[in-house]
């Protein structure tokens, strides 16, 4: 089984490795791809591409059966055609998102193909409520291709830490340390 891991990552940070051990764990995956996006068609990134990626690849380096790849598709319905035409082995997949994006998952392009090309797992954190992923569920053509399993948590966003940083706090308990070290050794986000 393969997962794939899609996002922006600007940064990477503590609760996207908790998704990512998780997943690696609950799923019992051979290989967990990375894929960050080059240019997302749903978000504004603030770094370039170059700088989101290097970050990415810092984070998940310790990570086993982990890879970070470039992803050159800005939806992931087309991410996950692209991969189907080039690579048969992602016949048995699961694309994981947090449960915060998966409640906004009926704004996607195309959420009921993307059900039909993989399952997705939908990492939730103890009290999130359940009903906010329910609604979704009810509106999908096919709700047995999602699955829900909790990570632990950990208080961090990506929209956060960029607002920590600008305002000259320490971000250093919500990213790896890796990650940390360049953020503050290239002066990003201020």
């Amino acid at each position: 089984m393969t997962g794939l891991y899609g996002g922006v990552f600007d940064p990477p940070h503590n609760g996207h490795l908790a998704l990512a051990r998780a997943a690696l764990e609950q799923f019992d995956l051979q290989q967990l791809l990375v894929l960050v996006v080059v240019e997302p068609g749903h978000k504004h990134a603030e770094l370039p591409f170059e700088r989101r990626f290097e970050l990415a690849r810092l984070a998940f380096s310790d990570l086993p059966n982990t890879q970070v790849h470039p992803e050159g598709h800005g939806y992931t319905v087309d991410a996950l055609r692209a991969h189907e035409r080039r690579e048969k082995r992602f016949a048995d997949t699961i694309f994981f998102v947090g449960a915060d994006e998966f409640a906004d998952f009926l704004s996607w392009k195309e959420p009921n193909a993307v059900l039909e090309l993989t399952r997705l797992g939908v990492a939730t954190r103890p009290g999130y409520p359940r009903e906010k992923l329910e609604s979704v569920l009810t509106s999908i053509e096919h709700p047995e291709r999602v699955e829900i399993f909790e990570i632990p948590a950990v208080p961090a966003s990506s929209q956060e830490i960029r607002a920590r940083i600008r305002r000259g706090e320490s971000v250093a308990e919500v990213v790896p340390e890796a990650v940390l070290r360049e953020i503050e050794d290239a002066g990003l986000y201020r």
